[in-house]
């Protein structure tokens, strides 16, 4: 580890301080949204354009940076972002709101990819499994203190968002000024739909489902909080139970994912969290009841989406992996643009706990379509299956290739280990 920590540190502390500024916006306009007057459904709209920008940004900046350089790409789109994030308190309006939120949206995932590809370049095969645990960790403590920063000023005011602007400024430095050299760009050709779902109905499901979930999470949970009496403190608590859950849990279901059926381990991790949103709908009147709510709910469904990833594998020739992770890219996005909407539409039509309705829903509709697929095909033996990644839903294709780079390394070493006649070490 201090081999990634001393050939990263630079890309890893740019990464995080980007996540402090993305995590603060995105808590800070479930806030101030509710402050100013605006109502659940143009919330809902405000949230669900992030994600339209990020998937537009997946598809687009791979193309910018073959044409014009990453420090560009990275310098130009890093400069939207500052400019944006001032721009929010300025012009208090929904529909202000939206186009910003496309084109921070837009922003951040370019600046992701950029930051990314550099830090999958800078390190080698040896150490790329452990880069990336770390890379995941960065930015699930960026996301959590970036909530703990909102208690330092009046949501009401300007300062909360000069804050995530100068954080996203400061976080060009260390990158750009680190001595890696620009690495080459290259994409893959992502698998058709009907091809993936072919391949995998419960990878495409699941990764659908859980976009959706996601985005409630990351875009609603501040303006369910909000809405519920909470006060900025507990706001804060709330969001960051969820991406403590997320954190605690990713690597014991992994553990877990590499020694069972996966999709009886998918199948339980949608049911838990489906009672978890069932148990904040009964008790989400308590502020403790809903921590434990929220750091379930994450702790069951982070994880997932690394899980849905490593089990659609099971059925792939390595060659096919990187195209197949494009369309579970894909897939994703297009959940977490509809996640908001209908969780808004929920919260409109049952108050603040359509929140946890709508997430114990799509957590218990994967549970449940887990549990049929186990019905249609047989399972994959233990020892024929991969080695689960670490992998957030938040992350670009260049982090979801860098994990199936991983995934194919220890699959290779395992095949060669028994054709060797060699022991494999217990993890």
């Amino acid at each position: 580890m201090v081999k990634v920590i001393a050939s990263t540190w630079a890309l890893l502390l740019g990464v995080m301080l980007l996540m402090v500024g993305n995590g603060v916006q995105g808590t800070l306009l479930g806030i101030r949204g509710s402050l100013e007057g605006f109502s659940t459904l143009q919330m809902s709209f405000v949230m669900s354009a992030y994600f339209i920008g990020f998937l537009g940004g997946s598809r687009m900046a791979p193309e910018m940076i073959r044409r014009v350089g990453h420090v560009r790409v990275f310098a130009a789109l890093g400069s939207f972002i500052s400019a944006v994030l001032i721009l929010y308190p300025t012009f208090a309006n929904p529909w202000a709101w939206m186009v910003g939120r496309v084109i921070i949206g837009f922003c951040f995932s370019g600046v992701y990819v950029t930051a990314e590809s550099w830090l999958n370049n800078s390190v080698t095969n040896d150490i790329r499994g452990k880069a990336l645990s770390l890379y995941m960790i960065v930015q699930m403590v960026g996301i959590v203190a970036a909530q703990f920063l909102l208690v330092a000023g009046d949501p009401t005011g300007f300062i909360l968002f000069v804050i995530p602007s100068v954080l996203v400024s400061i976080s060009f430095a260390p990158i750009l000024l680190s001595v890696q050299p620009t690495p080459a760009f290259g994409t893959t050709k992502p698998l058709t739909l009907v091809q993936l779902y072919r391949v995998s109905p419960l990878g495409m499901v699941g990764a659908f489902l859980l976009g959706g979930v996601y985005a409630a999470m990351f875009g609603m949970s501040a303006v369910f909080a909000t809405q519920a009496g909470f006060t900025v403190a507990q706001t804060s608590f709330f969001v960051a139970s969820i991406y403590v859950g997320g954190l605690l849990m990713q690597y014991p279901i992994g553990w877990v994912s590499d020694r069972m059926d996966r999709r009886l381990l998918i199948a339980l991790l949608g049911l838990g969290g489906g009672i978890a949103g069932v148990f904040g709908l009964f008790f989400g009147g308590a502020f403790v009841a809903v921590l434990v709510a929220g750091f379930f709910i994450g702790g069951m469904s982070n994880p997932l989406y690394a899980l849905i990833i490593a089990y659609t594998n099971d059925f792939l020739e390595a060659e096919d992996m990187a195209a197949a992770s494009g369309g579970l890219i894909f897939i994703n996005g297009v959940g977490a643009i509809a996640g908001p909407i209908v969780t808004g539409w929920f919260m409109g039509l049952m108050g603040p706990l359509g929140f946890f309705v709508y997430i114990a829903l799509l957590m218990a509709a994967v549970a449940g379509y887990a549990f049929w697929r186990m019905t249609r095909r047989p399972s994959v033996a233990v020892e024929d299956t991969g080695q689960y990644a670490p992998v957030l839903p938040s992350s670009t294709a260049v982090v979801v290739d860098m994990a199936q780079e991983v995934f194919i390394e220890n699959l290779e070493e395992s095949d060669e280990a028994e054709e060797t006649g060699e022991a494999q070490p217990q993890l």
